[in-house]
C-alpha cells in the first residue's frame, strides 16, 4: 500500500503533468444602470439595521471661503487597507456637508464614545452651526476638528472617491491617529443608540 508521502508524490506528478484543467473563472457582471433588485426600501433598512455599527462624526477644517468647519454624523465607516493605511466612509450624494469636506481635501474621523449620543444628534441634523458649544482641538495633520471625548480619531487626506448607488465611497489615506478617549464606544442598532453589555 502506498503511504501518505507516496500518494502526495503521485498527486504532484499528476498535477504537474497538466492532467487537471483549471476551472473557468466565473464571469463578473456589474449591476446595470436602471436594474433594480426586488427589495423594498423599508425592508432593506429594517434588515440592515440588525447590523450593529459604531458611530462617527466626520469633520473637516474650513476651506477657503467657508464660514467654519464642516461635519456630519456617519455610521458607514470602515478600515480598508493596512498597507497603505486606508479607511473609508460612505456619504449620500445629496449631502450638503460633503462638498465642503471635498473642498478641504482632508478630514478627521471622530469615533464617538458611550455617552456622546447628544453630540451625535447635533451632527445628524442638516443646516445650522453644528459646532456651536462643541469643544474640539485641531487634528495634528489636517487641522480638522478633533472632538473632545471621542474614543478614537483618524486624521486623513482624501485619497479617492467612488460612486456607489445613491452614495459616494470616500477613501482616506491615514496621516495620524490615536485612541485616548473612553474604551467603550457608542453603538447604533435597530434605530437606536446602545452600549456594550446592553446598557
Amino acid at each position: 500500500m502506498m503511504g501518505h508521502a507516496g500518494a502526495a508524490a503521485v498527486a504532484v506528478r499528476f498535477l504537474g503533468a497538466g492532467a487537471v484543467e483549471p476551472l473557468p473563472r466565473p464571469e463578473l457582471r456589474c449591476v446595470r444602470e436602471g436594474e433594480r433588485a426586488p427589495v423594498r426600501r423599508g425592508e432593506f433598512r429594517r434588515v440592515l439595521g440588525s447590523f450593529a455599527s459604531g458611530v462617527t462624526v466626520i469633520t473637516a477644517p474650513a476651506a477657503d471661503g467657508e464660514p467654519g468647519p464642516a461635519g456630519f454624523a456617519c455610521q458607514s465607516f470602515s478600515s480598508l487597507s493596512l498597507e497603505p493605511p486606508l479607511v473609508c466612509f460612505m456619504v449620500g450624494r445629496s449631502s450638503t456637508t460633503w462638498p465642503r469636506i471635498a473642498r478641504a481635501g482632508v478630514f478627521c474621523v471622530n469615533v464617538l464614545g458611550a455617552g456622546q449620543e447628544e453630540l451625535c444628534r447635533g451632527f445628524a441634523v442638516s443646516g445650522g452651526d453644528k459646532f456651536a458649544g462643541v469643544a474640539y482641538d485641531p487634528a495634528p495633520v489636517s487641522g480638522a476638528p478633533l472632538l473632545d471625548g471621542a474614543a478614537a480619531w483618524i486624521d486623513c487626506t482624501v485619497h479617492a472617491v467612488h460612486t456607489g448607488g445613491d452614495h459616494l465611497i470616500v477613501v482616506g489615506r491615514v496621516d495620524a491617529l490615536g485612541a485616548d478617549g473612553p474604551e467603550e464606544p457608542l453603538l447604533f442598532h435597530r434605530g437606536r443608540f446602545v452600549r456594550l453589555g446592553g446598557g
